[in-house]
């Protein structure tokens, strides 16, 4: 092999490597990026369940475009309410970090204030930072920072005289 022929080699494998480099960045970066609190389309959620502070869940589903309490004997509810816990799929997410980075009890998870399930993924709300309006927020392996008016409460009341 000429010398010319072994400078090429070398810098063909020092593009490959970069390239890869490049790639790998480019996918931890993406995986790291806020984004939005879950991969699922709000307008898709069609079963919610809402414990909040440690509370038994509360099981709703949406069932011909309305939503209903299905403990015990169905109920409709507040649709305009449900909507709202829907719309928390794509809360923006202000930054991620892995859970590891956290004690749970110290940011409020150990319990959590309230447990939000939305077509069984399920979404755990802490505290409120410390540093502004911001709620800690465990998804799976990682922890949120989100918006405080993401925080579910209680759906007020039901509506008992539709069919």
């Amino acid at each position: 092999m000429t010398r010319a022929s072994r400078r090429r080699l070398t810098l063909l494998a020092a593009v490959v490597a970069l390239l890869a480099a490049a790639g790998w960045q480019w996918q931890r970066d993406a995986q790291a990026a806020p984004g939005s609190l879950l991969a699922l389309d709000p307008a898709s959620v069609d079963r919610i369940a809402l414990a909040i502070s440690g509370a038994p869940a509360v099981h709703y589903e949406k069932r011909d475009g309305h939503w209903w309490i299905v403990d015990g004997t169905p109920r409709r509810t507040d649709d305009g309410r449900l909507a709202e816990l829907a719309d928390t799929a794509a809360a923006n997410v202000l930054s991620w970090r892995p859970a590891s980075d956290f004690q749970p009890a110290k940011i409020g998870l150990v319990p959590p204030a309230a447990v939000l399930t939305l077509n069984g993924q399920r979404i755990e709300f802490g505290e409120t930072s410390v540093t502004g309006p911001q709620r800690c927020v465990r998804v799976g392996e990682r922890i949120a920072l989100v918006p405080a008016h993401y925080t579910p409460r209680p759906p007020t009341g039901h509506v008992t005289d539709l069919h």
